[in-house]
């Protein structure tokens, strides 16, 4: 997009300072006149623009963005952090959240939310026995269906949950983009949903530890290791019809991602770093409960023990192909890895319904066991083309 389109974009969105939204007020000011000003941008289908500023706007949370409405600042993702000139704090269009009590922002339908930080100024960066167990930031509407929800270029500093699109059954939305989105949840959860129809989009989003480098420093192995003790996955869907999953990133969650038993859609060009489950499939039945999964890497190397440890982890009912996926291991400073510094396999298939999965020209190493494959499933049909075993040698096998 050229400076002009940019310059008449913005010439064209309402600043928030505008109905009194700034630094300076208290936090349960500025909540009550962004809800003001989000009345008057929903009628219009208006945009409101957070000016940059030396000083966050300090929001309390239960904020709702009625349908129709923009929320934009002046970032592309901030992965390391802005850096304020005195303080150990982000600069720019960012919102400071102290609010323990409800979600920040609950979207409704044809909302955007782009180029906006968000920064939780009271939660530890070191001490695993002081997290603040924050509400989401972003939730999708809990009471009606939500439809078209573009979130971009938004960075998280310090959240608990980044993004809870886990709808109710009976208001299921669809049509959710989040892109170029940043952050590390500390409770492993940074984008959730369920019930989330028609095409949802995960595209080029990264989750990492080290996110608050340039304002207060890497997160100590510690915390990590606490983050990963939840259990959790850093992307989860399910109830989601043709999911489309391009180029995620994770390091230092227990998860990369949970595909539930009613999903199905393509996940290519990912990274699951220091995880102790990479990939796990589920899957409810045998029509459309498929997933294609391409050109990607886990790195399998911390959990309980390594018997737990799994790169890729499939069960229940569907087909999965996986192609060109590499699995390595090894010893990493920023959290705790297993002794061994290995993943127990490449691949575990488990469960009593009959399942397939196919895999071909993938990297298999630094696993223990003596086959790549564990397989407890005896109704599992599998097939290895054209792999490289922990021997780098050639593994062709079928199991049926």
């Amino acid at each position: 997009m050229s400076l002009f389109l940019v310059f008449a974009c913005l010439a064209h969105a309402k600043s928030v300072q505008d109905f009194d939204v700034r630094p300076g007020n208290s936090p349960q000011i500025n909540k009550i006149n962004l809800q003001k000003a989000i009345e008057w941008a929903s009628a219009r289908g208006a945009t409101l623009f957070f000016d940059p500023e030396v000083e966050p706007y300090h929001i309390d949370g239960g904020i709702v963005l009625k349908e129709n409405v923009s929320l934009k600042g002046v970032h592309g993702p901030t992965p390391r952090g802005t850096s304020h000139p005195d303080k150990n704090q982000p600069v720019g269009s960012v919102l400071k959240i102290t609010d323990r009590r409800a979600p920040f922002i609950t979207v409704e339908s044809a909302t955007q939310i782009k180029g906006l930080q968000f920064w939780y100024s009271d939660q530890t960066i070191d001490d695993p026995s002081a997290v603040i167990p924050y509400p989401p930031t972003i939730q999708v509407s809990q009471v009606k269906a939500a439809q078209g929800i573009y979130l971009s270029c938004l960075t998280f500093y310090g959240e608990y949950v980044a993004m809870d699109f886990n709808a109710q059954p009976e208001h299921p939305c669809e049509l959710m983009v989040f892109e170029h989105c940043y952050g590390y949840p500390l409770s492993g959860e940074f984008i959730r949903m369920d019930y989330v129809y028609d095409v949802p989009r995960i595209l080029h989003c990264h989750v990492n530890p080290a996110i608050q480098r340039f304002i207060g420093g890497q997160y100590p192995p510690a915390i990590v290791d606490a983050v990963i003790a939840q259990k959790s996955f850093a992307y989860a869907i399910n109830h989601t019809d043709n999911a489309q999953l391009i180029d995620l990133f994770t390091f230092g969650t227990y998860g990369g991602i949970l595909l539930g038993g009613e999903s199905y859609g393509q996940l290519t060009n990912f990274n699951f770093d220091c995880v102790t489950i990479g990939i796990h499939k589920k899957g409810n039945s045998t029509k459309n409960r498929n997933w294609q999964i391409a050109q990607g890497s886990i790195i399998a190397n911390t959990g309980d023990k390594i018997q737990d440890i799994h790169p890729i982890l499939i069960e229940g009912q569907g087909h999965t192909s996986l192609t060109n996926v590499e699995a390595f291991s090894g010893a990493n400073a920023a959290l705790t890895t297993v002794a061994e510094n290995a993943s127990w396999d490449f691949i575990k298939i488990q469960g009593d319904q009959k399942l397939s999965v196919s895999v071909f020209g993938s990297r298999m190493r630094d696993y223990i066991s003596d086959e790549p494959a564990t397989i407890t499933n005896e109704k599992a049909i599998v097939q290895f083309v054209g792999c490289i075993d922990k021997d780098e040698m050639f593994y062709n096998r079928t199991f049926e």
